[in-house]
């Protein structure tokens, strides 16, 4: 078999930086913390935990730790430092350096945001279609120039597109400052709202915002304010006393209601008020029951809800406007065992509906004033994200719609009613790209109960080596992972590999029965549904059984830690993305933010049941003595989802119980949070040390 000059030249660099990083790794070592045994007693049970101390934030011995340790693994993957730098440039090159969004129309502005070259943040700008005037609103570079992290909400204009809202968080732990500006007169508001969410809204005269507060301990979004902008004063309307709930606020393009969400993991509750009287209470539409879930969409002339009541994927109901009991509701979708109802978006003659069936993103519209007809949009490619855009106004033509696959990038169409046919508005054009190299299908793979689970693969067209492996997922909340277009994936996939997304239980691809599946007392769906799908292409000839990698974030990094712990020997490399791993003493202590929401998601283990199921697959209690693969583990310092102690933690562990001469490394983002480093480049930055990880340690 004869191979092509680049999988040659990919196998003899492997082939250095594996020499190199074995004498690095024998020369080195790593650092070395102090154990201090705490005892955790629960169910007559008693687990000794070395590692307890590194929850205290306080303490800057534990700040030194992660230092020393981002310092060993730059010092042990210095001989792929430029392998490092060479997979950035790449990266970056496929950036489009002047990238800019579709603009949007809203009133008589052209809204729209863009990257100049250089720069890491986004700046938004509107055009007067009057005049043809520019002016731009927010420049996230000038906003983020003395602040190592950053992220904005970019701007919320008032219903007269006078006044601008906006919020930023410089810490990376998702508490966003609230700034207000009049881009007529160009002047800032002396209104600074500071550690409020990210999503706000404004009363339809443009004299109120509403906005939700977080607990600063638990992080729980649970308080509703209302703020005055002519008296600089803000005021508690709602605060949510169950502790397993959030809130937020929104509307819908018809912009006649205002709306607050409480919502659980199995749970919600809506309350409204008309916009245009922001100082009337708001009412429950229909009180919180166990297990149902729903939501109002606000039709202008009618509420439409989406709710879940007797309807496992859930259904479409409308009801009046003073009518709203649900005995008064009428069904406008019903529910489908095939067919997973996701969203729908209300225009003033018609419904734009997204779905989901055979892992298949669906979108269609129905005629509001004959439901009868509706019409589903066409796509091309076995595997592929297709989802609703940002839409310009209730009463618009057209809506939006975003088209990607894992090798075609973005392109954003919009569907004319009238005229019933899509056209293309905008395409990321990626430089230094041809996805006619690639390949990519949908394979259907049967887990040991006999489900089949999709998996969605990328490849080059003409590969006649056998192929390492990168096997991503995620597989909780209900969370669909898409197989998205991903510009950075290509420097691996150029270099021989196979990129596959496994749509395992515990997402909602095949409807709410597979997130089912994979929650509470199921959860070992999820893992098993991982392993089984390694399996399978660990028996494929064209693939290179001796280099398959795993990699997942959150609670993507908690099922790396269950395969990392049950199946260690199926993975050469391991990248556990802020890894949810030290599940049950999180799940056991209500002061750690949003635990007490997460009951319904993983279980309470204070009941003896669920802290028994728990216990069996937590990454951190089951850890033993055994022979673990190469693992790259990443955490940010302000995390507000999984805080850095418990990657911090079960690196320690790892160590201490290891038995192979594998690598085993953590990598601590001093200036982020859950999301890791902010700015697009800093973002390649990580991507690149991720890759270069997996890459220098090919056997």
């Amino acid at each position: 078999m004869k191979l092509s000059f680049l999988l040659r030249g990919l196998l003899l660099n492997v082939m250095i930086l594996q020499g190199c990083m074995t004498k690095n790794t024998k020369t080195l070592t790593p650092p070395k913390t102090f154990k201090e045994p705490v005892k955790l007693e629960k169910f007559g049970l008693t687990r000794t935990d070395n590692y307890f101390w590194l929850k205290n934030r306080e303490n800057p011995k534990v700040l030194d730790y992660l230092k020393s340790e981002n310092e060993y693994t730059e010092k042990v993957l210095s001989p792929s430092s430029s392998l490092k730098e060479q997979l950035f440039n790449e990266m970056k090159l496929r950036v489009i350096e002047d990238e800019s969004s579709a603009p949007i129309t809203r009133g008589n502005f052209e809204y729209s945001a863009r990257f100049i070259p250089g720069h890491q943040y986004p700046i938004f700008e509107r055009k007067d279609l009057r005049t043809q005037s520019k002016e731009i609103l927010l420049d996230g570079n000038k906003e983020a120039s003395d602040s190592d992290y950053f992220e904005t909400t970019g701007p919320l204009m008032s219903h007269d597109q006078q006044l601008m809202a906006y919020a930023n968080d410089k810490k990376g732990r998702r508490f966003y400052d609230l700034h207000i500006k009049n881009v007529i007169t160009g002047k800032q508001l002396p209104i600074k709202v500071e550690n409020i969410t990210n999503n706000f809204v404004w009363s339809k005269n443009n004299n109120y915002l509403f906005y939700c507060k977080q607990h600063p301990e638990t992080l729980r979004s649970y308080q509703v304010y209302r703020l005055d902008i002519r008296k600089n004063k803000s005021e508690l309307i709602y605060e949510e006393k169950d502790e397993t709930f959030i809130v937020n606020v929104y509307d819908s393009l018809a912009k006649e209601f205002i709306f607050i969400l409480s919502s659980s993991t199995l749970s919600t509750e809506v309350r409204f008020q008309k916009s245009s009287e922001p100082l009337t209470p708001f009412v429950v539409f229909t009180p919180r029951e166990a297990n149902h879930e729903y939501e109002v969409i606000d039709g202008g002339d009618r509420f439409y809800i989406r709710s879940n009541y007797q309807a496992k994927n859930f259904r479409l109901f409308e009801s009046s406007l003073s009518q709203w009991k649900p005995s008064q509701w009428k069904e406008i979708i019903p529910n489908r065992d095939d067919t997973l109802f996701e969203n729908v978006i209300a225009f003033k003659d018609f419904l734009v509906v997204s779905e989901k069936k055979n892992s298949q993103d669906i979108i269609r519209y129905i005629n509001r004033k004959n439901i009868a007809e509706t019409q589903e949009i066409k796509f091309k490619d076995s595997t592929y994200t297709a989802e609703l855009g940002t839409q310009a106004e209730f009463t618009s033509p057209y809506f939006r719609y975003i088209f990607e696959s894992m090798r075609q990038p973005d392109q954003t169409f919009e569907f004319d009613f009238k005229s019933k046919k899509s056209t293309l508005v905008k395409e990321r054009k990626v430089p230094n790209f041809d996805p006619e190299k690639y390949s990519s299908e949908r394979l259907w793979i049967t887990a040991r109960d006999g489900q089949k689970i999709p998996v969605s693969v990328l490849k080059l067209k003409k590969d006649s080596l056998k192929s390492p492996l990168l096997l991503y997922a995620y597989g909780s909340y209900g969370a669909s992972m898409p197989p998205w277009f991903s510009q950075s994936v290509f420097s691996l996939v150029d270099r021989g590999f196979t990129y596959a997304i496994a749509h395992i239980r515990g997402g909602s691809e095949l409807g709410r029965f597979w997130y089912d599946e994979g929650r509470k007392e199921k959860k070992w769906n999820t893992f098993n549904d991982f392993i089984d799908v390694t399996t399978y292409f660990y028996e494929q000839p064209t693939i290179d059984n001796k280099n398959i990698f795993a990699m997942g974030g959150s609670a993507g990094g908690l099922l790396m830690g269950v395969i990392n712990n049950t199946k260690p020997e199926l993975y050469n490399g391991i990248v556990a993305q802020v890894p949810f791993v030290d599940v049950l003493t999180t799940m056991l202590d209500d002061s750690i933010p949003l635990t007490t929401g997460e009951y319904d998601e993983w279980g309470n283990p204070n009941d003896k049941k669920y802290f028994d199921y728990i216990y069996s697959y937590s990454p951190y209690d089951n850890v033993f003595p055994k022979k673990y693969p190469n693992l790259l583990i990443t955490t940010g310092w302000h995390d507000s989802q999984v805080q850095y102690w418990e990657p911090a933690k079960w690196t320690a562990k790892l160590r201490d119980n290891n038995l192979s001469n594998s690598i085993i490394l953590l990598k601590t983002e001093l200036e982020a949070g859950h999301g890791g480093a902010s700015g697009r480049y800093e973002q390649l930055k990580e991507k690149a040390l991720e890759f270069s990880f997996i890459l220098s340690t090919v056997k």
